[in-house]
């Protein structure tokens, strides 16, 4: 941003105050060089403008870019102009006496005064959170605690629904909140303290600069499903029966995605993808209806087929869905994220095969 943008005047201060005829910017007062009056320096204005402040919502951007890595998708992420948050963290850069970021081929890299900032403003944010949960526990009074979680996108709703609905079930009242938005967006909340935890079907990503942990909470192989009127047309056994047959995708976008399109490939087989969903409901209503094969997680094959009146053609062992709890606590103490954890590891999931467990390609029931 240009300087002259920089020191556009904002306010005066009026009347009689230290800075006669003093016209207020961005960057501080200027005084008027043809005013020879003294300075009181016990004016309340004067003591005002002498006390080091750092705005909130400028740390807020600059957290934003530190973790997205450039002010292009930190923008989409705020639904801000980019002007607007690079003039934002230049006040900020104003203020803490040097530049916190340099550029390193197309992304934004911290410099070492970024790399302080970035740490305290994480320890700024985190005991905004105290302080708010601190607040919100001493005047409750009885009502129910707030659960605030977001569900990733790519994980299955019957799979989330297992997975939230234990953080009910705790001694206290609960008010659950559930958000259900793309991961990285889950992520920069979860950041900001505006949620507890975030379920995701992988762990946290290490090209993001968020300080959380992942905590695994099982795994479920793959499933796939027929409606009754989707009988194989060949007599071809599990898996071969899948070439060339009518499939429903998971998106391109979801960690199981991407494993399936592998296995698929290593295997040789071409099925004949009729549509993706990132949406796993949307995937099941159509599977439901018998637009194509559904792929949905093995462990919860019996409920499937009563729910969609579906048929079980077979298991792919080798591919796996992993679910993860993510949160900012590394040991997990928040009694609804317990009630999470420890349901699925102890009733959803099985326990995780070790790496010498035998493992077929596919299985047919």
């Amino acid at each position: 941003m240009h300087s002259n943008v920089l020191s556009e005047p904002i306010g005066y201060c009026d009347g009689p105050h230290p800075y006669h005829g003093a016209v207020a910017t961005r960057a501080g007062f200027t005084p008027d060089p043809g005013d020879r009056r003294p300075i009181d320096q016990s004016s309340s204005c004067h003591r005002t403008r002498q006390t080091p402040t750092v705005n909130y919502k400028h740390l807020h951007y600059f957290l934003q870019v530190a973790q997205l890595g450039s002010v292009a998708a930190a923008s989409r992420q705020l639904h801000l102009a980019p002007q607007t948050i690079s003039g934002q963290i230049q006040l900020l850069a104003e203020r803490l006496g040097g530049p916190l970021f340099k550029k390193s081929g197309r992304r934004l890299v911290l410099t070492e005064t970024g790399q302080l900032a970035l740490g305290y403003a994480r320890e700024i944010f985190a005991l905004g959170f105290e302080l708010e949960t601190a607040v919100r526990a001493r005047t409750r009074q009885g009502r129910p605690v707030e659960f605030r979680v977001g569900v990733a996108d790519a994980v299955p709703k019957s799979i989330a629904y297992h997975l939230v609905e234990p953080a009910l079930s705790i001694d206290e009242p609960v008010r659950l909140v559930c958000r259900e938005w793309r991961l990285d967006r889950l992520l920069s909340e979860l950041a900001m303290h505006r949620l507890d935890l975030v379920i995701a079907d992988a762990p946290l990503p290490s090209t993001l600069s968020v300080k959380a942990f992942s905590h695994r909470l099982g795994s479920s192989r793959v499933g796939v499903f027929a409606a009754r009127s989707l009988k194989p047309r060949t007599r071809s056994a599990f898996p071969r029966c899948l070439n060339g047959a009518p499939l429903l995708m998971p998106g391109p976008d979801s960690a199981v995605g991407q494993r399936l399109r592998t296995w698929f490939s290593s295997q040789g087989l071409r099925p004949r993808v009729i549509a993706e969903f990132d949406d796993s409901a949307l995937a099941q209503e159509f599977g439901r209806r018998g637009v194509g094969y559904l792929l949905a997680p093995e462990v919860l094959s019996d409920e499937i087929e009563t729910r969609l009146q579906v048929s079980h053609l077979g298991t792919i062992d080798n591919v796996e869905e992993h679910f993860f709890a993510i949160s900012v606590e590394r040991r997990i103490t928040h009694p609804c994220v317990l009630a999470i954890a420890h349901a699925a590891r102890s009733d959803l999931f099985q326990p995780v095969a070790g790496p010498d467990a035998p493992k077929t390609a596919a299985r047919h029931t």
